[in-house]
């Protein structure tokens, strides 16, 4: 039977605390056990429940240990959605960030972008979602080019979205309260419905095989 997701517990930011810096490896063991039980696995808990509220969501991975040190100080985990599209999930003493993002493409990836961004129909309909998430409070980020790509005018009025080689729109998700009880989930899944569209339209035109 899956765990039930019921919140991060608090002492999972103690053990946060204990690694900040650049920890030890006998800190770094000490550390193991707990870290695991309080801190990754809350993480596979709260996206099983995601992904039995939602099929789509399914196919995730929750990371482990790496040698570099920020790799123990945040929680990360990805919902796989289509060919380097996805959202991603991140926990650390700054509390739960989510993220929807299209990144390191894929050769041919970038051009595929930029047609759909330079088309009448496709590029109004993602500068649109952009804006949307923007008023919701999402930052929006990537990789982007100084000047626009060549083969394109440079007084695009998509100029912005045509620079971009990734796209991600991002924020943190409420207050520290939420995230020691099942009302993290709900904010998940909430923020999840807000990146929709963008992703679908991500899905669409950037991934080869959708």
């Amino acid at each position: 039977m899956r765990r039930q997701f019921a919140g991060w517990p608090e002492q999972a930011m103690d053990v946060l605390w204990q690694l900040q810096g650049d920890p030890d490896h006998a800190t770094r063991e000490r550390c193991r056990a707990d870290r695991e039980r309080l801190v990754r696995q809350p993480m596979i808990a709260l996206l099983n429940e995601v992904a039995d509220a939602d099929p789509r969501y399914e196919d995730f991975s929750v990371w482990h240990y790496r040698t570099n040190s920020w790799w123990w100080q945040h929680q990360g985990a990805v919902i796989r959605l289509g060919r380097k599209v996805e959202i991603g999930l991140r926990f650390d003493l700054d509390g739960l960030r989510i993220q929807g993002a299209w990144w390191y493409p894929d050769p041919g990836q970038v051009d595929m972008f930029r047609r759909a961004v330079a088309a009448e129909g496709t590029g109004r309909e993602l500068s649109a979602l952009v804006e949307e998430l923007r008023t919701k409070g999402y930052r929006i980020s990537g990789d982007t080019m100084k000047r626009p790509p060549r083969g394109y005018p440079a007084d695009h009025s998509r100029n912005g979205l045509l620079r971009h080689r990734s796209l991600i729109a991002s924020r943190r998700l409420g207050g520290e309260e939420s995230l020691h009880t099942h009302e993290a989930v709900d904010r998940v899944l909430s923020a999840a419905a807000d990146l929709d569209a963008l992703l679908r339209w991500l899905v669409r035109h950037v991934t080869p095989t959708a």
